[in-house]
């Protein structure tokens, strides 16, 4: 079978041993940061039997701007329009079954260190499904011909245009922070943007705030999992689990298997700046841990992972787009 059992040492035989310690240990587990980034709450409530599709509304502006009126003139009429964006639930899950054997002869606990395995896999799911959301986003920022360390390349097809030939700096902080601002993105949080990447693509920026001096904690309470620390009005996140590159023109990128692509120089990889409204999450059932009947009169157990929920990205139209990913073409 597949799953825990006693007469395989690696899969649960290792649980007993005549000097066995007492501490559960577990293979290094990343950092994941993303689900907390969904600030869109309004489709947490959506419940159970309500269809599979959650739907919400963007208002345009009215299509004339109001002026000054003459005294004898009438008044002008207008109007605005709605679009209609959507995303749909899905189950998700895992399982580990184990034999009675194995609970019956291991001295540690086989059922508390499947559930802490279970719930770290639940954790990378939710972090994976935001990533891909965020990763649709039409906005696309690259050095301004693949080698500006001041400006920036904005493209709002979703596709970058310009292979990225530069490591991430604090002259492409100003930049994004500045178009993100004249397109009028609402701040994530207070006044601030929130920005969120590897560490290795926030260390040219730290090495340069570090000598500037500006990289300080006066003022600043670190709100989010992850913060690092505030410069142009963006909050800096690190995150170690989403893999590194996968350029657009990537075939082999996965970050459900984990694997990487580097981008074409490997200076730099992706980075998200994000507004206010980015992703949210329809949920009907939350995640929890459920345990499997057993069977086979007690000889066959096992636990799992279960969801009932998806994930959207709120704006996914470039007017009203509120997610700018640092990019590559290659």
């Amino acid at each position: 079978m597949v799953g825990q059992t006693w007469t395989v040492p690696a899969e649960g035989g290792f649980m007993y041993s005549d000097e066995l310690s007492s501490v559960l240990r577990q293979q290094v587990q990343p950092l994941t940061k993303f689900r907390q980034l969904c600030d869109a709450q309004d489709g947490t409530q959506k419940g159970l039997n309500r269809g599979e599709n959650f739907n919400w509304n963007v208002y345009s502006n009215v299509g004339t701007q109001g002026r000054r009126l003459a005294e004898n003139s009438t008044m002008p009429e207008t109007g605005f329009t709605v679009i209609q964006h959507s995303l749909k639930v899905t189950e998700a899950g895992n399982s580990v079954p184990y034999t009675g054997k194995l609970t019956a002869l291991a001295k540690q606990d086989v059922i508390t260190i499947i559930d802490k395995t279970l719930k770290d896999d639940a954790r990378k799911y939710f972090d994976i499904e935001a990533f891909l959301q965020m990763k649709t986003t039409p906005l696309r920022a690259e050095p301004a011909g693949g080698n500006s360390p001041t400006a920036i390349q904005l493209d709002t097809n979703g596709t970058p245009s310009q292979t990225n030939n530069l490591a991430y700096g604090t002259g492409h902080t100003k930049a994004i922070g500045d178009a993100m601002k004249e397109r009028n993105i609402p701040p994530y949080i207070m006044d601030d943007y929130v920005a969120i990447s590897h560490p290795s693509t926030w260390r040219p920026l730290k090495n340069t705030l570090e000598t500037l001096h500006q990289y300080t904690e006066t003022g600043l309470a670190h709100i989010f999992n992850g913060e690092i620390g505030r410069y142009e009005s963006f909050r800096f996140i690190e995150q170690t689990f989403i893999p590194k590159g996968g350029a657009f023109n990537s075939t082999t990128y996965d970050p459900w298997s984990g694997t990487a692509a580097p981008w074409a120089n490997g200076l730099s990889s992706w980075a998200f700046h994000l507004g206010a409204d980015t992703v949210t999450e329809a949920i009907c059932v939350p995640e929890e841990i459920r345990a499997k009947i057993p069977g086979d009169f007690g000889r066959s157990k096992g636990i799992a992972w279960y969801y009932l929920g998806g994930f959207g990205l709120v704006h996914p139209d470039a007017l009203n787009a509120r997610v700018v990913m640092w990019d590559s073409a290659t």
